[in-house]
């Protein structure tokens, strides 16, 4: 596996592994690329040193540190999160000097958390809306798509909504 930094027309950096550099080239010709943060079509590939991923093969581990520790107190443990921690826990939120990667990372499980929270109601979105509005059936978070027009309208009757980018790739089952 042949693993690319890429880059989409937004400035969002990312990978992507592909068998060689002609599935690459023949998957981004056919439009099947896409930016996991914005869902931009038009994606780049930018210049890096080879990167190969061979199973058995392991990346170098960095020597670490020696913490100091000093008299009467513990040495502080770096934070790591683990596989076990739960996807719902709440992230951390970045801090204006976070990496680009470390933004793109939060917008993600933001959207993820908020697809797991809200319920998936398509294009009867500006119907079932109206409907909790108006008292007509539970309050509950709801997602779906709504045109302009639509979303529009909904404003004039006092219903806010927010119009957010999923990438296509978390529509469908999460892997």
């Amino acid at each position: 596996m042949k693993v690319l930094d890429l880059r989409c027309a937004n400035g969002h950096s990312f990978e992507g592994w592909f068998a060689s550099d002609d599935d690459f080239m023949q998957q981004n010709g056919s439009g099947l690329l896409q930016c996991p943060v914005c869902a931009d079509g038009v994606v780049k590939r930018m210049p890096s040193a080879p990167r190969l991923n061979l199973s058995g093969a392991r990346e170098p581990r960095p020597a670490s540190a020696p913490m100091a520790k000093t008299p009467g107190s513990a040495a502080a443990a770096p934070a790591i999160a683990s596989a076990s921690t739960p996807a719902s826990a709440p992230a951390a939120a970045p801090t204006a000097d976070a990496a680009p990667a470390d933004l793109q990372a939060a917008w993600l499980h933001a959207v993820r958390e908020l697809m797991h929270r809200t319920e998936d109601v398509g294009e009867r979105f500006a119907e079932e809306a109206r409907r909790i509005h108006y008292g007509e059936t539970e309050a509950r978070g709801i997602r779906g798509q709504a045109t302009p027009q639509q979303r529009e309208a909904l404003r004039e009757e006092g219903i806010e909504t927010v119009s957010i980018p999923v990438p296509l790739a978390l529509q469908g089952p999460l892997q």
